[in-house]
This record gives structure tokens, sequence and C-alpha cells, in this order.
């Protein structure tokens, strides 16, 4: 049985999707990017290989890779960009998807797709880490608290706080002032994302918001995200039926099969 492989590499996170000639998914793991790119994608397919039940060994017929370092990866046979990869793992899964929002480590992409799932236009801010899952870092850190307490309470707030600054150094100065003026921890919270959201929401307009919408990348499983976005948006996002977090890697493997046969 032929084995076609996606790796895509990210600054935090490194993803691996193994498929099969019927596009079935084997295997799949994401782990956290270390001591290199080669060193992640050999720790990613390795896990990968283990949820497959196959061995670490085993041949793979074609493997494509992408994201921030998909070129310092040894043993591969091509590399695509993670913004045409993203938007084939989501038209696989979601035909109707027509804009992809994709939230990585240090940058943020919108992506409009044609109804055929070709990349029609894109916006990409990779210059600031304003609306990246860096910036939630740093306001996690400022506010003492996991990624996952910072949406919780973002989730309880009656009363936002307006966060007003985009860039993350002059934003974590305004949230420490908060903290200081005993503002809640639950309205500085939904003041972040609320704050994130529209900064989103500016590049989204960009391109164009076309329905149906969704997110990929680690913050896709942030709720108090996808409630700031989806108030903004005035719809709800659409929901993807695996892990919006390998949807970059499920592109590639994709890739992966059908360059293989030409």
């Amino acid at each position: 049985m032929p084995i076609y492989a996606g790796c895509d590499i990210g600054s935090t996170t490194g993803k691996v999707v193994l498929i099969d000639e019927n596009e079935n998914i084997l295997g799949t793991s994401v782990v956290r990017s270390s001591h290199g790119p080669q060193a992640t994608a050999d720790r990613a397919m390795a896990l990968a290989f283990d949820e497959a039940g196959l061995p670490h060994d085993t041949p793979i017929a074609y493997t494509v890779s992408t994201g921030y370092g998909r070129t310092n990866i040894k043993n591969i046979n091509e590399d695509i960009s993670e913004i045409s990869c993203h938007a084939r793992g989501v038209h696989h899964f979601a035909p109707q998807v027509q804009t992809v929002i994709d939230i990585g480590g240090q940058d943020c992409k919108v992506i409009s797709l044609s109804k055929s799932g070709r990349v029609a236009d894109f916006q990409m801010n990779d210059k600031c880490s304003a609306g990246t899952g860096r910036f939630f870092e740093v306001m996690t850190r400022v506010l003492d608290c996991s990624f996952e307490e910072l949406a919780q309470a973002a989730l309880k707030s009656t009363h936002p706080c307006q966060i007003s600054k985009q860039c993350s150094v002059f934003a974590e100065s305004e949230v420490i002032s908060l903290v200081n003026n005993n503002v809640p921890f639950e309205d500085i919270s939904a003041g972040i994302h609320d704050s994130i959201a529209r900064r989103i929401n500016g590049m989204v307009m960009k391109v164009g918001l076309t329905p149906e919408v969704t997110l990929t990348g680690g913050c896709a499983r942030n709720v108090a995200l996808i409630k700031a976005l989806e108030t903004i948006f005035k719809m709800p996002m659409a929901h993807l039926p695996r892990d919006p977090q390998i949807m970059g890697a499920v592109g590639a493997a994709l890739y992966a099969l059908e360059h293989s046969q030409q």
C-alpha cells in the first residue's frame, strides 16, 4: 500500500498527515517545534507512523512539505506554500467554505477560495504579531494564565474592555495598566479577544468576506476567539470535521498523492 505524507513545519508546531491512495487518513501528529525543522519533522513523522500502526521505516511514496520551515527538511519531494495547502485541506473537508482564516504562531493569513477550491486572493500578516498566536502568548504571560483560562474567562465577561493598541508591545502596556486599575480578569480577557478579532476582520475585508468562513491553525480551538469573530462577522463559523490545526498537512498530503501520479 503506497503512503503519501504531508509535513507542515510551523514556527511553533510541526504537523504530519499520512494518507493512502484513496485519500484515507492513516495517521496524524502535532508536536511542539524544537531543535530545528528537521528534528521537528522527524518527531512528527514518527508519531504519525505510530498512530497509523506502521513501522517508522515504512517507505513513503511522495512527501510534500509546507509551513515556516518547509525548505529546511530532508528527503522530501516538493515544498508548497502553506496558503495553497490550507486551502486544499479545508476544501477537501468543507467544500462550501470560501474564506479561510489561518492563525499561526507568527503570522495570520486570510485566504479567499473560489467555489472550486482554488486560491482567489489572500492577505498575510507576517510583519507584526497582532492577530497571531504570539499575541496570545504575550497576553497569557502578562496575565499569568493559560490559553484555556484566558478563553474561558473571556466567555464570562459582561463588560469587555477596549484594547485600542494593535501592536503587541503597546497592547501589553495597555493590559498591564488595566490590571493595575483593577479591571476584572474576565473583561480584560474579552477585550483581548475582541482586539484580535478586529485585527483579523481588517484583513478579511481586504479580500472580501464570502460565506462560509472557517478557522485553521492552533487558535481555531479557542472558543472565545470563534465567538468574537462570529459577532463581528455576523455569521457562524463553519465547523471542520478534523482538527483545524492539521489542515495544512492534510493539503500537503493531498498534493503529494496528486503530484506522485503526474
